[in-house]
């Protein structure tokens, strides 16, 4: 598949053509390379990875489309956003979903991440047709992938990771979680310029909040890759990073990655995984350092990931006393009820092990020893 073909198809899906910031158009190129040249996919694993570029551009269409029409949309401000981010499996979901429960907030929903025009009124958020279709892709996905569900599970409407509102510039982690395919890793991390990717990030947020508003809450575990791009985007937004011991980060997202690759591909290495995880992990503490040093240590509230299993509700009114934000009665009843509604192993148990990748607990602490040393994170034994 080629750029031109993979722009035609979603124009065939939409009607449009318009794909804004023709710069993005770098990632999706580097995409169909590494697709063609390493992700060794199966057929029908190939088939999805292309079926998802040209659904990711047409949604980048809709979204350039619904702006023509609304141009006065691009005026709106979205003020003070929260961004909650860490290494993968350190909380954050937990963090999002209970910060979301508040209802002066505002989250992008997992159905808005596939269908976002028009944008939802306040009585759609959690009703309505496009509700209803992720509803049932999320009844199957519990049926069909169960061991996923168990590590990660969202709802319908649950707050997602706004690395899809990156997807669609071509420039998301998502891509390699999907795929073994270094050249587009290797661009990913060091190469690319992240700017494009969150000027459309903001675009679909104005887009979004046109008519359900909201104090923007936000998550994506992989923001510590690029927080410059993202303050350079969102100059007032407030960040949080949570923090876990990196032998249960490490085994938990390598576990994850082997069930999503095995969708698309029957040649999974699972060493290879685990190595390239571990480096990647390297990268966003560095980054995430090197932002601290730049803007002052409060330039980011840390979470221990103790402490939001331990005491979910006080870490979150932690949160609102870093930040700033009033934490209100309503708040609190509104997680109070998440809590309740929502315990740990609801959708089953997550087991993994390191040795399945070639890793142990004492070398990944080892490998990571300044870091756990420097955020004073608990480990086990």
């Amino acid at each position: 598949m080629t750029v031109d073909e993979v722009i035609a198809a979603a124009s065939a899906q939409t009607g449009l053509s318009d794909i804004g910031d023709p710069s993005v158009l770098e990632g999706l190129q580097r995409l169909l390379d590494a697709y063609a040249g390493e992700a060794r996919f199966t057929e029908r694993g190939a088939q999805m990875a292309h079926g998802d570029l040209v659904t990711y551009m047409a949604l980048r269409m809709r979204i350039e489309g619904w702006l023509k029409d609304h141009p006065e949309l691009l005026d709106a401000p979205v003020e003070k956003p929260l961004f909650v981010f860490g290494l993968p499996r350190t909380g954050t979901t937990l963090a999002i979903n209970l910060l979301a429960s508040d209802p002066a907030r505002r989250s992008f929903l997992r159905w808005e991440a596939y269908e976002p025009t028009p944008p939802a009124r306040p009585e759609e958020l959690h009703a309505g047709p496009r509700f209803d279709a992720m509803d049932a892709k999320t009844k199957a996905a519990l049926q069909y992938m169960p061991h996923i569900a168990a590590i990660h599970f969202e709802e319908a409407d649950s707050p997602t990771e706004c690395q899809f509102l990156m997807t669609p510039s071509f420039c998301s982690q998502v891509y390699e979680s999907q795929a073994d395919i270094p050249s587009y890793r290797q661009w990913f991390l060091h190469e690319a310029d992240y700017r494009p990717a969150f000027r459309h990030h903001k675009r679909t947020l104005q887009v979004l909040q046109h008519h359900a508003k909201g104090n923007w809450t936000l998550k994506n575990p992989w923001h510590p890759l690029y927080l410059d791009a993202l303050t350079d985007t969102y100059p007032d937004a407030r960040l949080v990073m949570t923090h876990r011991d990196p032998a249960e980060v490490v085994g938990s997202i390598c576990s994850l990655i082997k069930y999503v690759r095995q969708i698309y591909s029957d040649d999974v290495d699972l060493k290879g995984i685990g190595e390239t995880f571990m480096e990647t992990f390297e990268i966003m503490i560095a980054r995430a350092d090197a932002f601290k040093a730049k803007h002052g240590a409060s330039a980011i509230h840390d979470v221990q990931y103790v402490d939001t299993v331990r005491d979910p509700i006080g870490t979150v009114k932690g949160i609102y006393a870093a930040i700033g934000d009033d934490y209100t009665p309503a708040a609190e009843a509104a997680m109070n009820a998440y809590m309740a509604e929502n315990q740990k192993g609801k959708h089953g148990k997550h087991a993994y092990d390191l040795a399945e990748y070639g890793l142990s607990k004492e070398a990944v602490r080892e490998r990571f020893k300044d870091y756990i040393e420097r955020y004073d994170i608990p480990v086990k034994g």
